[in-house]
């Protein structure tokens, strides 16, 4: 399955092309491509599907959906355990 998950802008490159920024989902990090929202600003909330942020969302709004999308299990199904994750990044051995 593939969400719209929503995500706290974390860091931006504006030296990308395409613009990219760093975005939080709850503890799990990832690359997504700003390039539709040229003026987004860090520690913005955006709702991100296949790793285009498409649309700013209010804080209260992006954390009611990031806790409802964890009680239904559905962060674990997109992204996978983020400890898991985060320990096989710093081993090297991340496979996505």
């Amino acid at each position: 399955m593939c969400l719209a998950v929503p995500g706290k802008v974390v860091s931006i490159d504006h030296r990308a092309d395409p613009l990219t920024g760093l975005i939080d989902f709850g503890g799990v990090q990832k690359q997504a491509c700003l390039e539709y929202l040229p003026d987004v600003r860090v520690g913005e909330y955006v709702i991100v599907h296949v790793g285009f942020a498409l649309q700013r969302l209010d804080e209260e709004s992006a954390r009611a959906s990031l806790e409802l999308f964890e009680q239904l299990g559905l962060l674990e199904e997109e992204f996978g355990d983020a400890w898991e994750q985060a320990g096989r990044q710093e081993s090297g051995s991340e496979t996505r």
